[in-house]
């Protein structure tokens, strides 16, 4: 399915709002409340994500049609990416280790930051490493 790259991009703004305030607070909860953001997407696609059905409702409306498209996967990826990183970090908060909670909300937070700002985004260039690592392992067997 191909999107329209500015989505990923406005949820990559309010990811970074949520996990900056995770670290500001240490609140356990609000990185849960993000771990689901990021599962929904993850798993149910960019359409089931709170932030992208945000961005087709009150942003897409005012802007003219994208230039071009993008495939969905490697923004895909990039939210599970970011919910392992949001899981470790809840399972830190819950068990007591604040600082796994903070070290792995900082690490989703600069993934997330640098999608926002420079639309440069990590998950996606992982998901591209893995698939061509795929192709080598599949024209080798």
């Amino acid at each position: 399915m191909q999107i329209d790259p500015r989505g990923p991009r406005f949820a990559a703004a309010l990811t970074t709002v949520v996990l900056i305030s995770v670290l500001l607070t240490g609140s356990g909860v609000l990185l849960a409340a993000q771990a689901l953001v990021f599962a929904l997407g993850a798993l149910g696609g960019l359409r089931r994500s709170p932030y992208g059905w945000l961005y087709r409702t009150l942003v897409r409306p005012r802007l003219a049609p994208p230039a071009e498209t993008e495939d969905e996967r490697p923004p895909r990826f990039a939210q599970g990416v970011g919910l392992v990183f949001a899981l470790v970090g809840v399972l830190g908060f819950l068990t007591g280790a604040a600082w796994l909670g903070l070290l792995a909300t900082g690490f989703a937070l600069a993934a997330a930051f640098l999608n926002a700002a420079f639309g440069y985004c990590l998950g996606c260039e992982m998901y591209l490493l893995v698939r061509r690592a795929q192709g080598r392992v599949d024209v080798t067997a």
